[in-house]
């Protein structure tokens, strides 16, 4: 599993990890933002009136209302991005990685804007009768190349399968393997249920949801949607309150350490300003999924009489999804402090490194050494050979031969046990990672965490202590659960536009047999394989909205047109 680690995070390294890739995000984002003159400050009051339906009309074509379109598109974009997302970003980057988030958020408005516009113009129906849109058929339409010769050259169908394939591939290390992961994590951690009991029951949930087309997962979903906002918000306000203090020096460390990077605090060895601002938009993506070209899916089947009122409601996502949601779950990460505390967990294998030297991280110089190595600016030795565990002590690190190495940090009181119980034999170790053939220990000890069980830490530090965990696996439970139903639904429109709506039902089976598989394999390895999956959508969706501005930009003029003569006394809203 490492190996296969490696392998993708060496794709993503030169994809999703490159920094070309957050550039071409930000300046789609930047380009619109400036093009279209802020329409999402300009259009957010309208808006909101329009997802309400004070607009709508009963000739109006599609499968589901407007809030339910908005409800499946939020359920696919709130699930782990703002619970172990968040976490992730600032557990790498430090807190100047949630104003990265922010800012992929504020620019986002704007993507879905033009992004579900654009798409709804060109959706179709599929041989059931069912709406079929997304961004793979505005390219087929729309991104042709017409040579000297006036021979049309089909780029644009080429360009959508390549989307459609990426889509499936997505739902699959996006909306479906992550959110099962987490899941099936934070109830083993919180319950003590195994992994592979909740990945079973739930895979049967998903599968009746799922069975039922888009119009069952629209009623799920809006009403998953609103109870598991309720939810959330309620734990993390009790976690502000309890740490009140703390709010406003939280908020200035985000906006201080922008420029400056973040110091090593606690056992946070420090990160870098280009690190921070990779992985905060990186993370900021996964969660609202701007650019993505996953919410005109959703929206596609909205009912809705033109394109740009539905790209209007699509607004709406990053601003709850990232500016609202992940500012709260960043805000009872740093005011409570548990992103830089050292606590008893679990080591994941593909988390955990083995040195062949001892580091102190109280130590400044042994710290910024640490620091570069993760900055990729130095090279530390890493340990080959067996070491000796006598009742679950390692003898190398209680002579201060190795350091063991775990989320970034240095782990301290490590224990090793095989079957819950102290270990005493020999491990075979290889360049620093426990090698295959070495006994299936486990090992646990002091160490920072990262995701899911980093934000269930943070909820318990309030009030509700312990019981703040519950709310955080309880919310988990319904944003990743209904992420991974719309995410289903991505896919199987994926699968009509590539080979016709007959082959939806082995996707569908397919899709329930790998989220089942997803709960209970490495974290670490799954969250590096959605890396790649984003980008792959991503690329060709940015390339095709900056091809056809000229015409987003009529469109969503011909609209405003259209509704003054309807609505004269809206005039103010453009």
């Amino acid at each position: 599993m490492q190996k296969l680690n490696e392998i993708f995070l060496l794709i993503d390294s030169y994809i999703g990890g490159g920094p070309w890739f957050v550039y071409l995000l930000l300046f789609t984002g930047l380009f619109f933002t400036i093009y279209l003159k802020f329409p999402q400050i300009r259009y957010f009051r309208h808006s909101l009136r329009v997802v309400t339906g004070k607009f709508d009309r009963v000739t109006d074509v599609g499968d589901t209302s407007r809030f339910q379109a908005l409800s499946t598109a939020l359920s696919g974009t709130v699930g782990t991005g703002n619970i172990a997302g968040v976490a992730l970003a600032i557990h790498l980057g430090g807190p100047a990685a949630l104003f990265w988030m922010l800012i992929t958020g504020m620019f986002g408005m704007t993507l879905k804007f033009v992004e579900v516009a654009i798409s709804h113009k060109y959706r179709e129906k599929d041989s059931e009768g069912r709406i079929a849109g997304g961004p793979m058929y505005y390219m087929k339409k729309r991104l042709n190349i017409t040579l000297p010769n006036k021979k049309i050259l089909n780029t644009g169908k080429w360009l959508g399968a390549f989307f459609a394939g990426a889509t499936i591939l997505s739902s699959i290390g996006t909306g479906n393997m992550p959110q099962i992961n987490s899941i099936s994590n934070a109830m083993y951690a919180t319950f003590g249920v195994s992994q592979m009991l909740v990945g079973a029951v739930l895979a049967v949930f998903l599968a009746f949801v799922i069975l039922g087309g888009i119009k069952r997962i629209a009623q799920v979903t809006s009403r998953l949607v609103p109870t598991m906002a309720l939810i959330y918000v309620f734990g993390a306000l009790a976690v502000l309150i309890y740490n009140y203090t703390n709010i406003i020096p939280s908020i200035v460390s985000i906006f201080s350490d922008v420029f400056t990077g973040t110091a090593a605090t606690g056992g946070f060895l420090g990160a870098s300003i280009a690190y921070a601002f990779n992985r905060g938009v990186n993370r900021g993506l996964f969660s609202n999924e701007a650019g993505q070209g996953s919410a005109p899916i959703a929206h596609s089947a909205a009912r809705a009489h033109e394109p740009v009122s539905e790209g209007i409601v699509a607004l709406l996502e990053p601003f709850i999804d990232t500016i609202c949601i992940c500012t709260l779950t960043g805000l009872v990460l740093l005011s409570s402090g548990v992103w830089h505390d050292k606590v008893h967990n679990d080591f994941q294998r593909a988390d955990q490194l083995i040195l062949a030297e001892y580091y102190d991280d109280s130590d400044p110089e042994d710290v910024e050494q640490l620091f570069k190595f993760y900055d990729s600016r130095s090279i530390v030795p890493l340990y080959t050979g067996n070491l000796k565990v006598i009742e679950g002590k390692i003898a190398q690190k209680l002579n201060n031969e190795i350091t063991i190495l775990h989320a970034r940090s240095v782990a301290e009181d490590v224990l090793v046990t095989l079957d819950d119980e102290p270990f005493t034999g020999e491990i075979r170790v290889v360049r620093g990672y426990v090698h295959e053939s070495s006994p299936p220990v486990n090992f646990e000890g002091i160490s920072l965490i990262h995701s899911a069980p980093l934000t269930a830490e943070a909820y318990t530090r309030s009030f509700l202590g312990d019981f703040g965990q519950y709310i955080v696996s309880i919310g988990l439970l319904l944003f990743a659960f209904s992420t991974a139903i719309s995410w289903s639904y991505y896919g199987d429109r994926a699968v009509t536009y590539l080979a016709g709506s007959s082959y939806v039902i082995y996707y569908r089976i397919a899709y329930v047999f790998l989220f089942f598989i997803a709960s209970f394999t490495d974290t670490t390895i799954i969250w590096t394989l959605s890396y790649i999956t984003i980008a792959f959508m991503t690329i060709p969706n940015l390339i095709g909205l900056l091809l056809l501005h000229k015409e987003i930009k009529k469109t969503i003029k011909d609209y405003w047109i259209s509704f003054r003569k309807e609505y004269p006394d809206y005039k103010s809203y453009d």
